[in-house]
């Protein structure tokens, strides 16, 4: 079920229903609307006692099948406790160990805007739009342009997916991500100094690649606060700080856009960041990384984080337009 929302400032603060109550009465009428057999049983019924109880509405959806041809040998996965205890979330701190701090993220309701240049701009709830998405599971390898790097199981669905789901016009060229702003919750926003909110952007063709990804969850389970629930992108190829978090919006464009840490510096941190050894970040070598969770071990870092044979080919004759900033 799609749903239209106000914008918060049409309605006086005065007006809006507390969000507990909202989130229950909703889960509520979701059920009654499906029938005595889904109020028995599972479907809206049991994510409506899901919510009733504290819990992640989505949490009957996992764990979800895993697609075999997504492997990460030779690696192994990393420990879950390493992959949801070591963080970037700047929204939440500068450090590593944000994890205590992000649990303070309202996750419910969790609308996501799909606007820009489609058929129809709309705003869905993340929990009708997660069951309308075809689920699996993945094994991705994940490096970030700190040089470490963790394998990870994701759960979700394939960008392309939302894609066609949002039915952009023949013109958008890309697609833009926010990241969502919540001054409650989130510290690091009282950094004024930082371009909020975190934003960033693939090109149409990366988005629909097959290996872009919207992950939903993580080692079987609903994704934790810190690895950026409700929804994040996973695009394996790329940086660690292209996969942005706690998604809230999708505009398609048919201008780049400058992202959160372009603005920051541009000759660090640039549109592409596809990973590279051979193209050094300004500060510290990029040709190997630190395995997350194996002590100092350090491995080779591979072109495009090892899915050359995946991604590759959306960068053919770019080479002498773009030089290494296709890389960066």
């Amino acid at each position: 079920m799609l749903t239209q929302v106000k914008r918060l400032w049409e309605l006086p603060e005065s007006a809006a229903t507390d969000e507990s109550v909202f989130l229950e009465r909703r889960r509520l009428c979701k059920a009654i609307a499906a029938g005595p057999a889904l109020l028995a049983g599972g479907g809206a019924g049991a994510a409506w006692a899901a919510a009733k109880a504290g819990e992640d509405p989505t949490a009957d959806l996992y764990p979800v099948k895993r697609n075999e041809k997504y492997t990460i040998e030779p690696r192994k996965l990393t420990e879950e406790g390493h992959a949801i205890t070591y963080n970037n979330f700047y929204e939440f701190g500068s450090h590593k160990r944000i994890a205590k701090a992000a649990q303070k993220l309202k996750i419910r309701p969790w609308m996501v805007k799909i606007d820009g240049m489609v058929e129809k701009e709309m705003t869905v709830d993340f929990d009708d739009l997660i069951r309308q998405m075809p689920l699996e599971e993945r094994l991705y390898r994940f490096r970030c342009v700190e040089a470490w790097s963790m394998a990870v199981p994701w759960s979700g669905f394939p960008m392309k997916a939302l894609v066609d789901f949002a039915k952009p016009l023949s013109g958008a060229k890309y697609v833009v991500m926010k990241t969502a702003e919540q001054k409650d919750t989130m510290p690091g926003l009282k950094q004024f100094w930082y371009p909020w909110p975190y934003l960033e952007g693939l090109t149409i063709e990366e988005a629909t690649n097959e290996l872009a990804f919207i992950a939903t969850g993580m080692y079987g389970k609903p994704i934790p606060r810190q690895n950026g629930a409700p929804l994040r992108l996973a695009v394996p190829w790329k940086y660690g700080f292209k996969n942005i978090k706690s998604l809230v919006s999708f505009t398609f464009t048919d201008t780049q856009p400058v992202s959160y840490w372009e603005k920051i510096a541009k000759r660090e941190y640039g549109f592409w960041a596809n990973v590279n050894p051979k193209v050094d970040h300004p500060r510290w070598s990029q040709a190997s990384e630190r395995v997350l969770g194996g002590g100092q071990k350090r491995v080779p870092t591979l072109l495009y984080n090892g899915y050359a044979e995946q991604v590759a080919g959306l960068y053919t004759g770019m080479e002498k337009k773009l030089g290494d900033r296709l890389f960066r």
